[in-house]
């Protein structure tokens, strides 16, 4: 009897350890979380008026792309360039908008040939995002976010 004694008490005081309740902070619970974040990916892509809420999100994205391609486009068109030879050139222009809709220009990846023709190339880009429709910014988890895009613009002089 007092061996069953004896191994009641071994085990219970081997037992108490499971019993141990871990606390995790609050900072802890977060970086877990973060860690788990697509930081890459956004829930809704950045849209203007223009582009319907009922679309899909890729659906969305192109019609963002495309409205700023097009309101690009035909603004550089308005201008009058003249060049000493054809250009036929993809201009890769990166750009940033906040989380209040406010669309920044931030660098266009022009060829050399390109900008020695065109030398104003980033005036004339910058100049034709002036003006644009309300942009509505991109939605993380419920919350508006910052986003970058780089945008292809193919540029055709003759």
């Amino acid at each position: 009897m007092k061996q069953l004694y004896l191994f009641f008490g071994f085990l219970l005081l081997v037992s108490c350890n499971y019993f141990d309740v871990k606390k995790t902070t609050s900072d802890a619970i977060l970086n877990e979380e973060l860690k788990t974040f697509n930081w890459s990916d956004v829930d809704d892509y950045p849209s203007f008026a223009s582009c319907s809420d009922d679309v899909s999100k890729k659906e969305k994205k192109a019609c963002f792309q495309n409205t700023l391609t097009a309101i690009i486009t035909s603004r550089i068109q308005r201008d009058t360039l003249v060049v000493s030879q054809n250009i036929d050139d993809t201009i890769y222009i990166k750009f940033q908008i906040s989380e209040k809709g406010i669309l920044s220009f931030l660098e266009a990846k022009v060829d050399s040939v390109t900008r020695h023709e065109i030398p104003n190339i980033d005036d004339l880009l910058k100049n034709s995002l002036d003006s644009l429709p309300e942009i509505y910014p991109a939605i993380k988890r419920g919350q508006q976010v910052k986003t970058a895009f780089t945008l292809p613009v193919i540029i055709q002089v003759n």
